[in-house]
């Protein structure tokens, strides 16, 4: 299994259904969506529409009830969860659910260090990663004791240590003040100049407008519009039901 940092589409999903069981409620009805590298794209839609059911597909946390999820050329089905870390990242909407170390440093260099990387290189990882998002005072800090703002940071930091070529981040900016909305949105927008994919949801279509290249809505489980940010704006109706 290799994942390729050459490929064109980064994610290929086609005809993808998925129904939770035991209760047989339908999340996703038919969905195909082709994610290129390089892309920055908003996932958008209510609660329920099937946002955070999708993106989970992406990583192999959740498997297709129908339908084919391939990522990086490989087919997720067949991908441990934990191999699909190195290719392509997910940082989680509330960042307490992904934080659980006794220090800033030793949670960025978890990761790498559970994919085998030698000793040496762990450290440059780190010291990379809290560069990038700007917690260098911090790094022996509790990572509890930050604020929420920069706990976001840190949640970043502990995928990007992993060198993913790909970014998952779901609702970035949830229980943010403006102004680490931006200082956090700001970070995302620089790990896509710097060459991340980046798959974002989220309900704040002042960031769609300002940061996104590409407006994917979601409606009760469908995909009903897809398209750059000003012709999905546009759609002012599609928008409505959405």
């Amino acid at each position: 299994m290799a994942f390729r940092d050459d490929c064109e589409n980064v994610v290929d999903i086609q005809g993808l259904w998925h129904v939770y069981q035991p209760m047989g409620e339908v999340a996703l009805k038919n969905v195909d969506l082709t994610i290129k590298k390089g892309d920055f794209v908003a996932l958008i839609g209510q609660n329920g529409s099937g946002k955070t059911t999708l993106i989970k597909h992406m990583n192999g946390l959740l498997k297709a009830t129908k339908g084919t999820v391939m990522v990086g050329g490989e087919h997720v089905k067949d991908q441990l969860v934990s191999d699909m870390a190195r290719y392509i990242g997910y940082v989680f909407q509330n960042p307490a659910h992904q934080i659980f170390s006794d220090s800033v440093e030793a949670e960025i260099a978890f990761g790498p260090k559970n994919l085998g990387y030698p000793p040496e290189e762990v450290a440059k990882l780190v010291d990379q990663a809290l560069q990038d998002v700007n917690l260098e005072k911090w790094r022996t800090e509790m990572p509890f004791m930050l604020g929420r703002g920069q706990m976001q940071r840190l949640a970043i930091a502990s995928i990007l240590s992993m060198k993913p070529s790909v970014l998952i981040i779901d609702e970035p900016t949830t229980g943010l003040d403006w102004r680490e909305c931006i200082r956090v949105m700001n970070l995302v927008k620089k790990l896509n100049d710097d060459g991340h994919t980046i798959i974002m949801t989220t309900h704040s279509m002042n960031l769609v407008s300002l940061y996104a290249k590409r407006v994917v809505v979601l409606r009760f489980g469908e995909k009903i519009s897809d398209g750059t940010v000003d012709e999905v704006f546009k759609q002012t109706e599609i928008l409505k039901t959405a």
